[in-house]
């Protein structure tokens, strides 16, 4: 029943965000925008306890969400086919970018950390 209010909570703040996306007309999407209101959210323990059962039932059966999209890539084996290496390569172009902004950014706050600069510590 706890899982359960958590799911509700998840899909109050998911239409909290869209709702702010459309009614401002913001560049965001809208569960991102929920998400932002769900942080600062979660420091209150009665919010934090039913949503994180929730998290914890939607982990335990993450493989299942997969299903939806193995799918929808067997339904359009044409556009696959058609365009599977281009998807291939963003894909992988893609991964590599977003590990080496995530690397950057790391060693900037491990710089911040520290107290030198990042520079510093290289040479």
């Amino acid at each position: 029943m706890i899982a359960l209010r958590g799911l509700a909570l998840l899909l109050l703040f998911q239409a909290a965000g869209e709702a702010l996306a459309h009614g401002l007309a913001l560049p965001f999407p809208g569960p991102v925008l929920g998400l932002a209101l769900l942080l600062p959210a979660l420091g209150w323990e009665p919010l934090r306890r039913p949503v994180g059962a929730m998290a914890d039932l939607l982990l335990a059966n993450l493989s299942l969400l997969f299903v939806p999209v193995g799918v929808g890539v067997i339904t359009h084996l044409d556009l696959i086919e058609r365009d599977g290496l281009r998807l291939l390569l963003v894909i992988v172009v893609s991964t590599w970018v977003g590990l080496a902004v995530t690397a950057m950014v790391l060693k900037a706050l491990l710089g911040r950390e520290t107290g030198e600069p990042a520079e510093r510590r290289d040479g």
